[in-house]
Protein backbone atom coordinates (compact mmCIF):
# COMPACT_ATOMS: atom_id res chain seq x y z
CA UNK A 1 0.00 0.00 0.00
CA UNK A 2 1.62 3.12 -0.47
CA UNK A 3 1.40 6.29 1.70
CA UNK A 4 2.38 8.63 -0.71
CA UNK A 5 -1.65 9.47 -1.05
CA UNK A 6 -3.98 9.40 2.00
CA UNK A 7 -7.39 9.60 2.54
CA UNK A 8 -9.74 9.57 5.66
CA UNK A 9 -13.41 10.76 5.66
CA UNK A 10 -14.43 13.73 7.61
CA UNK A 11 -18.01 14.92 9.16
CA UNK A 12 -18.10 18.84 9.50
CA UNK A 13 -18.57 19.76 13.08
CA UNK A 14 -20.56 22.62 15.31
CA UNK A 15 -17.00 23.89 15.91
CA UNK A 16 -15.91 23.91 12.60
CA UNK A 17 -18.04 26.72 11.54
CA UNK A 18 -19.04 30.04 11.23
CA UNK A 19 -22.37 32.25 12.39
CA UNK A 20 -23.64 31.12 8.87
CA UNK A 21 -23.20 27.59 9.20
CA UNK A 22 -20.15 26.96 7.03
CA UNK A 23 -16.58 25.91 7.33
CA UNK A 24 -14.62 29.00 8.65
CA UNK A 25 -11.39 29.10 6.36
CA UNK A 26 -9.17 28.76 8.68
CA UNK A 27 -10.87 25.27 10.21
CA UNK A 28 -9.89 23.30 7.34
CA UNK A 29 -5.64 24.29 8.34
CA UNK A 30 -6.87 22.64 11.60
CA UNK A 31 -8.41 19.86 9.55
CA UNK A 32 -5.06 19.24 7.04
CA UNK A 33 -2.81 19.51 10.39
CA UNK A 34 -4.72 16.66 12.10
CA UNK A 35 -4.78 14.86 8.40
CA UNK A 36 -1.19 15.35 8.41
CA UNK A 37 -0.69 13.84 12.38
CA UNK A 38 -3.10 10.86 10.98
CA UNK A 39 -0.68 10.01 7.88
CA UNK A 40 2.32 10.77 9.74
CA UNK A 41 1.17 7.54 12.74
CA UNK A 42 0.18 5.48 9.31
CA UNK A 43 3.86 5.93 7.64
CA UNK A 44 6.10 5.68 10.50
CA UNK A 45 6.18 3.44 13.68
CA UNK A 46 7.63 6.17 15.56
CA UNK A 47 4.49 8.21 15.01
CA UNK A 48 4.10 12.13 14.87
CA UNK A 49 3.94 12.83 18.57
CA UNK A 50 7.28 10.70 19.43
CA UNK A 51 8.54 12.63 16.49
CA UNK A 52 7.94 16.16 17.90
CA UNK A 53 8.52 15.28 21.40
CA UNK A 54 10.64 12.63 22.16
CA UNK A 55 13.17 13.36 18.75
CA UNK A 56 12.93 17.41 19.21
CA UNK A 57 12.08 17.63 15.62
CA UNK A 58 9.56 20.44 14.06
CA UNK A 59 7.56 20.27 10.85
CA UNK A 60 6.50 23.60 10.33
CA UNK A 61 4.84 25.44 7.08
CA UNK A 62 6.93 27.78 5.07
CA UNK A 63 4.69 28.39 1.93
CA UNK A 64 1.08 27.78 2.00
CA UNK A 65 -1.27 28.19 -1.22
CA UNK A 66 -5.27 27.65 -0.80
CA UNK A 67 -8.24 27.96 -3.49
CA UNK A 68 -11.73 27.52 -1.74
CA UNK A 69 -14.00 26.26 -4.26
CA UNK A 70 -17.20 25.31 -2.70
CA UNK A 71 -18.36 25.90 0.58
CA UNK A 72 -19.05 22.95 3.56
CA UNK A 73 -21.81 23.10 5.77
CA UNK A 74 -22.17 21.86 9.19
CA UNK A 75 -23.03 17.64 9.05
CA UNK A 76 -21.21 17.01 5.65
CA UNK A 77 -19.62 14.26 4.75
CA UNK A 78 -16.02 14.66 3.02
CA UNK A 79 -12.78 13.09 2.09
CA UNK A 80 -9.58 14.81 3.53
CA UNK A 81 -6.98 13.74 1.14
CA UNK A 82 -3.43 14.37 1.27
CA UNK A 83 -0.92 13.75 -1.53
CA UNK A 84 3.11 13.94 -1.80
CA UNK A 85 3.69 16.34 -4.39
CA UNK A 86 7.85 16.68 -3.84
CA UNK A 87 10.17 15.07 -1.49
CA UNK A 88 13.22 17.24 -0.96
CA UNK A 89 16.09 16.53 1.31
CA UNK A 90 14.45 18.86 4.45
CA UNK A 91 11.45 19.36 2.65
CA UNK A 92 8.34 18.17 1.07
CA UNK A 93 5.15 19.75 -0.35
CA UNK A 94 1.69 18.28 -0.20
CA UNK A 95 -1.50 18.82 -1.66
CA UNK A 96 -3.96 18.82 0.43
CA UNK A 97 -8.15 18.44 -0.77
CA UNK A 98 -11.96 19.11 1.01
CA UNK A 99 -13.87 16.73 -1.70
CA UNK A 100 -17.61 16.02 -0.50
CA UNK A 101 -18.80 12.47 -1.00
CA UNK A 102 -20.02 12.99 -4.45
CA UNK A 103 -16.65 14.31 -5.52
CA UNK A 104 -16.97 18.10 -5.44
CA UNK A 105 -14.09 19.74 -4.77
CA UNK A 106 -14.57 22.18 -1.77
CA UNK A 107 -11.15 23.34 -0.80
CA UNK A 108 -7.29 22.34 -1.88
CA UNK A 109 -4.26 23.67 -0.63
CA UNK A 110 -0.92 23.16 -1.62
CA UNK A 111 1.68 22.97 1.60
CA UNK A 112 5.28 23.47 1.86
CA UNK A 113 6.44 21.89 5.50
CA UNK A 114 10.40 22.05 6.54
CA UNK A 115 12.13 19.89 9.21
CA UNK A 116 13.39 21.53 11.80
CA UNK A 117 15.37 21.41 15.03
CA UNK A 118 13.00 21.93 17.94
CA UNK A 119 16.13 22.59 19.96
CA UNK A 120 17.91 24.80 17.33
CA UNK A 121 14.93 26.25 15.33
CA UNK A 122 17.35 25.33 12.32
CA UNK A 123 16.36 23.33 9.16
CA UNK A 124 17.38 19.83 9.31
CA UNK A 125 17.45 17.20 6.65
CA UNK A 126 14.67 14.99 7.04
CA UNK A 127 15.21 12.37 9.27
CA UNK A 128 16.09 9.08 8.39
CA UNK A 129 13.20 6.97 9.38
CA UNK A 130 10.58 9.70 7.65
CA UNK A 131 12.73 10.12 4.82
CA UNK A 132 12.68 6.62 3.96
CA UNK A 133 9.10 5.73 4.90
CA UNK A 134 8.35 8.56 1.43
CA UNK A 135 11.06 7.51 -0.50
CA UNK A 136 10.68 3.58 -0.15
CA UNK A 137 6.69 4.17 -1.25
CA UNK A 138 8.30 5.86 -4.68
CA UNK A 139 7.58 3.90 -8.19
Amino acid sequence: MSLLRFIQPHKIRFSECDPAGIVFYPQYFVMFNNLLEDWFDELTPTGFANYIAKYRFGLPTVHLEAEFKAISRMGDQVWLELSVERIGKKSLTLLQRCVSKEGELRMSATQTYVTTSLDTHQTIPIPDEFYYALTEQMP
